[in-house]
């Protein structure tokens, strides 16, 4: 039995991460037999990060080394795929993962309204006297971060400008499929869907989160992604 190391359900995802809950859904497509088991502290894990597997007795991190641990014993995400779309899938999927990712920490992190809501999702752990001190200085250190990476230096809506062709080439993509490579998910599908997922459900009200809620075709995307996935 595989143990899936996971931050909790939050906001009506499966996981306050989208690589979490993009580890979950490549252990259902894998077809492995696998629980959840919740922390809020991955600080003893490797890479300090999650999510993390536990197969018997060793720990496998990142949602990239759970996916090779899964092929490395029989599992195949792509297997419909030709050479030349798993070419394109691997660009979809750094995409989400290493562009939009980024704009939904910033919406979650950033945004002044919807920080407090955050925080107290995701710090539930940290007792409440000293919970503002603890994340105030971790809020900081992220935001600075996002500040060198450089989309922490676009406004709202020079950010919306940013990821806008991302979502415009998902949704070209989806328009005559249901999954981004046919009619069965495939690896890009656990990657992308869950960073749209998670831009749909931070709570309040951003630009981003509008544009995303207001696309028919991505929001039949990720319910599907849900359904088949979840």
């Amino acid at each position: 039995m595989i143990n899936l190391l996971t931050y909790p359900a939050a906001f009506g995802q499966f996981s306050s991460s989208p690589f979490c809950t993009k580890a979950a859904w490549l252990l259902n497509l894998s077809g492995q037999m696998w629980r959840r088991e919740d922390t809020l502290d991955p600080r003893m894990m490797p890479y300090s990060k999650l999510p993390v597997i536990r197969v018997e007795d060793r720990l496998i991190a990142d949602s990239d080394g759970i996916r090779a641990h899964l092929e490395s014993n029989g599992a195949d995400f792509d297997r419909a795929l030709t050479e030349e779309d798993r070419a394109v899938s691997r660009a979809f999927i750094r995409m989400s993962e290493e562009h939009m990712y980024f704009h939904l920490v910033l919406d979650r992190w950033g945004n002044p309204d919807i920080w407090p809501v955050v925080r107290e999702t995701y710090f539930a752990g940290v007792p409440r006297l000293i919970r503002p001190m603890v994340t105030r200085q971790l809020r900081a250190k992220v935001l600075a971060g996002m500040k060198t990476q450089g989309l922490g230096r676009l406004d709202e809506v020079q950010r919306l400008n940013r990821i806008e062709p991302d979502i415009a080439a998902i949704t070209t993509r989806l328009r005559h499929r249901d999954f981004l490579f046919g009619d069965r998910p495939s690896a890009a599908d656990t990657s992308v869907a869950p960073v749209l997922s998670a831009i749909r459900a931070t709570p309040g009200t951003t630009l981003l989160k509008r544009f995303v809620e207001d696309n028919a075709i991505l929001t039949g995307y990720l319910d599907r992604c849900a359904r088949t996935m979840g």
